[in-house]
């Protein structure tokens, strides 16, 4: 509309009674109000308040994320101590009150970091495959709403998913190592067809891997074929094979109820693999060999006059427990059958560290010198200072009712 000075007249200014060229009048259209919690600037009147309004939602998200880091370590120390006290109060508190916290918590991160390192990168190669199918299919569903795995993979630094796959690398038994070969080519989503420019170059980093891969695994792979460790062979032969076909896209169609599927699946097993976690002792397993006969025993000990002959030959007990305090006056032992015994000092012989039945090797395979139910880390350590034989006070004592 032009001015009577012969400017045009700002939209912004254009009263109800305008009128358009024809003399008509117009009633201006009011502007769109902003979008509630919009996340642009352009939509609130005022820029810093909606800065404001960002950085509190990052304050709370963090308050969150640091209440959850030092939140769930410390429930899971209290329910693995109530959990070794067999849900008996009075021994739950003689726990609490012995164990130092310090060892607790060393002990909660030796036991779980398998399992947090498992979660991370299930969490990350799935997270990665939704991400690359919700992007190919942006009319879709998922492309509109993308599932929650895909949200966390695209917010997640990639050192943070780098240093994930270290820490499974160091912890994860090397028999499931292989297993990170897909998942590093889901997470990365790294395939042969992303270098279809460059044909040989695919070719030959593909031959590479796999001809490494085969050189490393081939021995212990004859061996448990040999053996008839059925699921060993599908553990090494397998993945490889899943790295060359896991990245990429899949169908719009399906990625829906796959995303679903999928991410109620590795929900409800990481809940069900932290249960061992929980029940994992926090003490160490001891074998304690006691005094209990007459020989050698003074008569405040034994009930009988120490002027008196001896009865007979020293008898011995083997008590199959977890060594909580010790003192002047006696050791407090946490008995594997339930219970709690105080020993004199004075009655006891001897005292040996047990491995519990999960630490007893069920392969008898090897990777270039380490065992295939260790961990790089055990692997090393054991290198180091190489283990003992099972004391036969470990065997001979059973660890069931």
């Amino acid at each position: 509309m032009t001015a009577a000075g012969g400017g045009t007249t700002p939209p912004h200014v254009l009263s109800e009674h305008a009128s358009d060229a024809a003399g008509r009048p117009v009633r201006a259209t009011p502007a769109a109000p902003a979008q509630k919690g919009s996340a642009e600037p352009g939509a609130h009147a005022d820029p810093g308040r909606w800065a404001a309004d960002q950085w509190e939602r990052r304050s709370r998200a963090s308050q969150s994320f640091w209440t959850l880091v030092v939140g769930v370590p410390a429930l899971f120390s209290v329910l693995r101590l109530g959990v070794e006290a067999g849900g008996e109060l009075q021994t739950t508190l003689l726990l609490v009150a012995n164990v130092n916290p310090v060892n607790l918590v060393a002990a909660l991160v030796t036991t779980a970091a398998r399992l947090v390192s498992a979660g991370l990168v299930t969490i990350f190669a799935v997270g990665a495959t939704l991400a690359v199918s919700s992007d190919a299919a942006p009319t879709h569903r998922i492309g509109r709403r993308p599932p929650l795995f895909a949200r966390w993979r695209r917010m997640t630094p990639d050192w943070v998913v780098v240093a994930s796959f270290g820490l499974a690398l160091a912890t994860w038994p090397i028999l499931y190592l292989p297993l990170l070969l897909p998942a590093v080519a889901a997470a990365f989503q790294i395939s042969p067809a992303r270098f279809e420019e460059r044909r040989y170059l695919r070719w030959l980093g593909t031959l590479v891997v796999l001809g490494a891969y085969g050189v490393l695994m081939t021995p212990t792979l004859w061996s448990a074929w040999t053996q008839r460790e059925i699921f060993a062979v599908l553990v090494i032969t397998a993945p490889p094979l899943l790295a060359l076909l896991v990245a990429g896209p899949i169908p719009a169609a399906v990625a829906r109820p796959v995303a679903a599927t999928t991410q109620l699946a590795v929900l409800v097993t990481l809940g069900w693999a932290a249960f061992p976690v929980i029940t994992t002792p926090v003490l160490p397993l001891t074998v304690t060999t006691v005094r209990t006969g007459h020989g050698g025993v003074t008569g405040s000990d034994s009930g009988v006059d120490a002027t008196g002959p001896a009865s007979g030959a020293a008898e011995t007990e083997d008590i199959r427990g977890h060594v909580i305090t010790t003192d002047d006056v006696s050791v407090v032992i946490l008995q594997e059958r339930g219970g709690v015994r105080y020993v004199p000092v004075d009655r006891i012989e001897a005292q040996v560290l047990c491995p519990t039945e999960d630490e007893l090797p069920r392969y008898r395979l090897w990777v270039w010198g380490f065992h295939v139910e260790d961990s790089l880390l055990e692997g090393l350590g054991r290198r180091v200072r190489p283990v003992n034989r099972v004391d036969a006070a470990c065997r001979a004592v059973p660890s069931t009712p």
